[in-house]
Parts: structure tokens; C-alpha cells; sequence
């Protein structure tokens, strides 16, 4: 009976856990400088909590705020809209937020010309630089009808946005708005995308101090929203501007005060904000590989081991994330390599079916162990990485051809050896010296 009991409890823990663990999935901590926040950008939030996320909404300076307990993570993801926040409170740190990263999370920053020192230090530890507090970006071209005069309500176009659309979206939208601090990234950070950069008019500056030094940003170096894919495909989007995911820039009208540009009825803030969200919190441009095979042509198995110079079919399936889902990812730039320390094969593979790979070739001259590998990096999707170990033996003496025809003459020659002792064998013993000779 006792048994029984046991048994119970322990399916019941486990029943919890899995319940519990499918109940977390998609939690996610909202930090605000000010409870206002959570009205003021009450549409960006709705379309979260819409897709399914739990979103949990504190204060940045609350005592009580802690990551993680017992070693494990208590969100999926993190946003933090406190541009103002002196420190954070409780357990989070900068230090906190980048082994938050490094477990996996994806983080979204938003700030505006006052942010303070700590989003600064944070953009540090992701590889971009906050222009210094008080300044805006600055455009007297590109700038809103509806400026209060300093030129900083000013109008992105779509062209600048980054040419990839599992990220942002679709180009073809209105105008953004925009309103906040620029932001520079070292361009030859491999890991860092730039989703949103300003016009060459621009510049990021103080607004009410003359110029007297050159400007920390200018012109298309001056980016509005950047981001950071790591290399365990964690995803960071820093913005410069609160103001970009407001209701109010969702909702209002567009039209460039100089040049009496085309006027929008609303801006193109809410499509791009939605796609950007899509792809930080991995509903978009993430892959995997669903299945691996590979054997020699003919063949419908693999074998124990491969034999140098067959010839061989490696197949591979691709699957990408949409929304809740997977379906097929369709490229023709998938590349395999067959290498032992170097690559010995570089070959793209053929698509046979939506998300099915091919490739065939002959392996090299060269025996020892290899590996099928392929290593696949493109702009807004995961990193993907698939690895399959095989053997390669020399011939066995029974596949060597018997007769090869550049080994003629040493046939020739051997045989004539043969034939040279075979007659003088003859020679040798059946002649007979003629005794009269010898006796005179």
C-alpha cells in the first residue's frame, strides 16, 4: 500500500513539472520606468499577450526582481522599456542580464535621449554604443509636420531598414517614426545587425547646445535600432527610441514637413515592431535539421565503413519556425563539406523537395575519418549545424584491378627474366663438351 502511495506522489510530481514547464514557456519580465508605460504602449503589448506570451510587469528599481532561481531561469525573455533607470533593483545587474543572455534569453531594450548609464553598459556588453546623455538624432530634412520645432520627431524611411524580412518584414510600408538617441556599432562585429539606420541628413547631438565638436553620429553611421544574433542564438534588439513602439507612433499619421512629401493616414511603426518582436522571441527565422542521411549510390542503407573513391548520396531536411509551427525552409545555398581537419569536398546541395537536400560525389583518394558537415549562417536565422562521423578504409586486395596497363613493361620484363632462365636452364644442362678436345 505504502508502494502505491509512492508511486503516486512520484507521477503526480512528474504530471506537475511537465504542466508547469509547458505553463512557463513564453514568460517573459517587463521592465518600466513607471507603471504609465504599460498604457502608454498598451498595443505592443496586447499583440504579445495575443500570441500566447505571460508578461510580468515590474517596476526596474523593485527590490524584489530576480532571474533566476536554483540555477534555472524564471523567463524566456526580457524587456526592458526604463530608459531612465539609475539601477536595477534586486538580483539584476548588468552582469545578470549578459549570463541571462548567455543561458539563452532573448532581451529587448528601448531608450531615449535621457537613458542612463546602466542601458549604456549594458549596450557595451552587447556590442553597440548609446550616443551620451541628451542627445537626439537630428534630421532638418527628414523631419515630421507635426515636430515641435527641434527637428527630432523625424521620418525613417523603409529603404533604410535592413533587407530582411524574416526580421522587419516587408519593405513596402509607410514611413516610421521616430524619436529618441542614436546608437553606433562596431561594423565589423560579425554578430551585430543593423535593422534601422537614418538618413545622411542626420545626426545624433544634443538639441540645445551648438555645435562645437563633431557629432558622435552622422549621417547613414547613425543607426536607430540595432540587434545582436549570439552565438547560442540568443537574440538582443536595442532601440534608441521608447517613442518607436508607442501607441502613439503606432496610431498617428505621417508626412515629411519639407518638400510637401505624400501624407499617411498612419505610420508604419506597428508592422515592423510586430515583426521584430516575431523574430526576437524566435516565432520567425529559426531552423532546424529534421532528419540526416547518407550511403552509397545504389545502395539504400549505410555501410560500416566507406571505401575510398565511392561514390556517395548525402541527404539532408530542413525545417523552419512559423508562429507555433514547423514547415519546410526552401534555399538553393545549402552547402555541404566532407572534411577530416580540412575540408576535402565543398559542394552545394541540390533541393529535390520543399526542404529536402541532396548531394552526390565521389570520395577522395585518402582513407581515414570524416565527417558529413554542414554549417549553415545566414542573416536573421538561427545558426545551423549538423555534424555526421564516418569512416574511410583503403581497397581490400581483392578490389585492385589485376592488370594495369601503365605496369606492361614490368610484366614484359618478367616474363623475358623467365624466358632467359628457362633457355639457358636448357643450354646448361644439355650441353656436352666434346671429349677429344680435352684429352689433346
Amino acid at each position: 500500500m505504502a508502494s502505491k502511495q509512492s508511486s503516486l506522489c512520484v507521477f503526480n510530481l512528474v504530471l506537475f513539472s511537465v504542466f508547469y514547464l509547458a505553463n512557463c514557456e513564453g514568460e517573459t519580465l517587463v521592465l518600466l520606468d513607471n507603471l504609465a508605460i504599460k498604457e502608454t504602449h498598451s498595443i505592443f503589448f496586447k499583440s504579445l499577450k495575443d500570441r500566447g506570451y505571460t508578461l510580468t510587469f515590474k517596476s526596474a528599481d523593485d527590490a524584489n526582481l530576480v532571474l533566476s532561481k536554483y540555477g534555472e531561469y524564471l523567463y524566456d525573455n526580457l524587456i526592458i522599456f526604463a530608459p531612465s533607470v539609475e539601477e536595477f533593483g534586486g538580483s539584476v545587474s548588468v552582469e545578470a542580464i549578459a549570463d541571462f543572455i548567455d543561458g539563452g534569453g532573448n532581451l529587448l531594450v528601448a531608450g531615449n535621449s535621457l537613458s542612463g548609464d546602466i542601458l549604456r553598459e549594458l549596450a557595451s556588453e552587447c556590442g553597440f554604443e548609446i550616443d551620451e546623455e541628451g542627445s537626439s538624432v537630428i534630421d532638418h530634412l527628414n523631419y515630421d509636420i507635426n515636430d515641435d520645432g527641434k527637428h527630432t520627431l523625424i521620418v525613417a524611411e523603409p529603404k533604410n531598414l535592413i533587407d530582411a524580412p524574416v526580421i522587419v518584414g516587408s519593405r513596402d510600408i509607410p514611413p516610421l517614426l521616430y524619436k529618441g538617441t542614436g546608437l553606433i556599432t562596431d561594423q565589423r562585429n560579425p554578430l551585430v545587425l543593423q535593422l534601422l539606420t537614418a538618413d545622411s541628413t542626420a545626426y545624433s547631438y544634443p538639441v540645445d547646445k551648438p555645435i562645437k565638436q563633431y557629432p558622435h553620429a552622422v549621417g547613414k553611421d547613425t543607426l536607430l535600432i540595432a540587434a545582436l544574433q549570439a552565438r547560442n542564438n540568443a537574440r538582443v534588439v536595442f532601440s534608441g527610441s521608447l517613442y518607436f513602439f508607442s501607441d502613439e507612433a503606432f496610431t498617428s499619421p505621417v508626412q515629411k514637413a519639407q518638400g510637401g512629401g505624400k501624407a499617411w493616414e498612419v505610420s508604419g511603426n506597428r508592422q515592423v515592431a510586430e515583426a521584430l518582436s516575431r523574430w526576437l522571441l524566435k516565432e520567425n527565422g529559426v531552423l532546424r535539421v529534421k532528419s540526416v542521411a547518407h550511403r552509397p549510390v545504389g545502395e539504400k542503407t549505410p555501410p560500416p565503413a566507406y571505401t575510398i573513391l565511392d561514390d556517395v548520396v548525402f541527404s539532408l531536411e530542413l525545417e523552419k519556425k512559423q508562429g507555433k509551427v514547423w514547415v519546410p525552409h526552401d534555399a538553393n545555398d545549402v552547402q555541404l563539406e566532407f572534411v577530416r581537419i580540412d575540408p576535402f569536398v565543398r559542394t552545394t546541395m541540390v533541393r529535390k523537395a520543399p526542404g529536402k537536400y541532396e548531394a552526390v560525389f565521389k570520395i577522395p583518394d585518402v582513407y581515414g575519418v570524416y565527417q558529413f558537415k554542414v554549417n549553415y549562417h545566414r542573416i536573421g536565422y538561427t545558426s545551423l549545424y549538423s555534424s555526421t562521423q564516418v569512416s574511410v578504409r583503403p581497397l581490400e586486395h581483392t578490389q585492385y584491378e589485376r592488370f594495369i596497363a601503365s605496369a606492361y613493361p614490368y610484366y614484359a620484363s618478367a616474363f623475358s627474366m623467365m624466358g632467359g632462365v628457362f633457355l639457358f636452364s636448357i643450354v646448361f644442362l644439355h650441353y656436352r663438351e666434346d671429349t677429344k678436345t680435352k684429352s689433346e
